[in-house]
C-alpha cells in the first residue's frame, strides 16, 4: 500500500517488544496493534490507551497468543470512522465490483466487546454511496490489482478490502484473498448472474467480455450463531435442531457445525449464518431474526442488532 500510494493508516513493523513500547510511549495517535499473520480474525486489537497497547504487544509478541502469527506486529495510527467491506472479482487485469455491504466485527451488540471474524452482515449498505464506490474501486481495488501485477503478481479470485470511512475518504484496514464472511453470505442471496461464468472468467482473465452482474434488489442480512463464549473459550458438541423449521425465503450457510449419524453439532466458535431477504432492508432484518428463532442450541449466541446501523441516516 505504502509502495503504490493506495490510503491506509500510518505504521510501523516491530518484532522486539522493548522496541514496540519504546515506540508507543512516544506516539501521540491513538493506535490499532496487529499480529503479522493468520489469527482467526481476532489478530486486531484496538487500544484506548498506552497501557491497553502494552498489554497487547506482550499478548502478541511475548506470551505468543497467535502463536507464529505473533512473530511480528504491526502498530497503525486509529483511523475511526465507519467501516465498510468491498469486495471485488479479480482476474489479473480488472477487478469488478460485488454488491456493498457491512460486517459487524464486535462480539456484542452496539459495537462492543473484542473483534470476531464477524457476527453478522447484510447487502446493501448505504454507507457507500455510488460516488464513494467510484473512489475506492479507483484509488484502493484498481490501485492494488495494477501495483500487484507490476510487481509480478497475478492475482486471480477475490480481493477483499475492509475500508474504514473517515471524513468521507475511504483507508484500507485489511485485505482478504476470499469473498468474506459473513459478507460472502447476504452477497450471494442477492446474486442473480450464474456465479460459474464470472469465475471461470477470471480464471482466464476474461471478465472484461462478461456483462454487468445483475443483482437483486431485495436486502439481505445474515445473522451469524455463535457458541457462547467466542471468541474466547466455547464448548463443542452440542446439538443444533430447528433446520426444518425455516422460511422459504432464508438460507442457513454452516460454518463450525458437523454431522454425526444425521445430527448435526456445534463444531467451532461461529456455527451458522441465518441469512434472508427482504423488500426493505428492515424486512430482511425481520425475516433473518424469525429465522434464527427456529434453530435451537443450548450454547446459542447471536447478536440483536445486525443491520440496525444501515437504518441510520449517513
Amino acid at each position: 500500500m505504502s509502495r503504490n500510494k493506495i490510503p491506509t493508516a500510518e505504521f510501523r513493523i516491530f518484532d522486539d517488544p522493548k522496541e514496540a513500547k519504546k515506540f508507543v510511549e512516544s506516539y501521540e495517535k491513538n493506535i490499532v496493534i496487529k499480529a503479522d499473520g493468520l489469527a482467526a480474525g481476532k489478530g486486531v486489537i484496538v487500544c484506548d490507551n498506552k497501557d491497553e497497547a502494552f498489554s497487547a504487544i506482550d499478548k502478541i509478541l511475548v506470551d505468543r497468543t497467535f502463536g507464529d502469527a505473533g512473530s511480528k506486529i504491526i502498530i497503525e495510527e486509529r483511523v475511526d470512522g465507519i467501516e465498510a467491506s468491498y469486495i471485488a472479482l479479480c482476474d489479473g487485469n480488472v477487478g469488478i465490483p460485488m454488491a456493498t455491504s457491512q460486517d459487524h466485527k464486535r462480539i456484542f451488540d452496539d459495537d462492543k466487546g473484542p473483534n470476531t471474524g464477524g457476527m453478522g452482515a447484510y447487502s446493501p449498505t448505504p454507507i457507500v454511496s455510488p460516488e464513494l464506490a467510484k473512489k475506492i474501486q479507483e484509488e484502493i481495488i484498481d490501485k492494488t490489482i495494477s501495483g500487484l501485477k507490476k510487481e509480478g503478481v497475478d492475482f486471480k479470485g477475490f480481493l477483499y478490502a475492509g475500508v474504514m470511512i473517515h471524513n468521507g475518504t475511504p483507508y484500507v484496514l485489511e485485505y482478504n484473498v476470499r469473498m468474506g464472511d459473513p459478507e460472502c453470505q447476504p452477497i450471494l442471496m442477492r446474486f442473480n448472474s450464474d456465479l460459474l461464468e464470472y469465475l471461470i472468467a477470471a480464471s482466464e482473465g476474461r471478465l472484461n467480455q462478461l456483462p454487468e452482474i445483475s443483482w437483486n434488489k431485495q436486502y439481505a442480512v445474515c445473522v451469524v450463531i455463535a457458541s457462547k463464549g467466542y471468541p474466547g473459550k466455547y464448548s463443542k458438541n452440542d446439538e443444533l435442531s430447528g433446520f426444518e423449521k425455516i422460511p422459504h425465503d432464508a438460507k442457513v450457510f454452516h460454518a463450525g457445525t458437523k454431522n454425526t449419524d444425521g445430527k448435526i453439532f456445534t463444531n467451532g466458535g461461529r456455527v451458522l449464518g441465518v441469512t434472508a431477504l427482504g423488500e426493505t432492508l428492515q424486512n430482511a432484518i425481520e425475516n433473518a431474526y424469525i429465522a434464527n428463532d427456529k434453530i435451537n442450541c443450548v450454547s446459542k449466541y447471536f447478536r440483536t442488532d445486525i443491520g440496525k446501523k444501515g437504518l441510520v441516516s449517513f
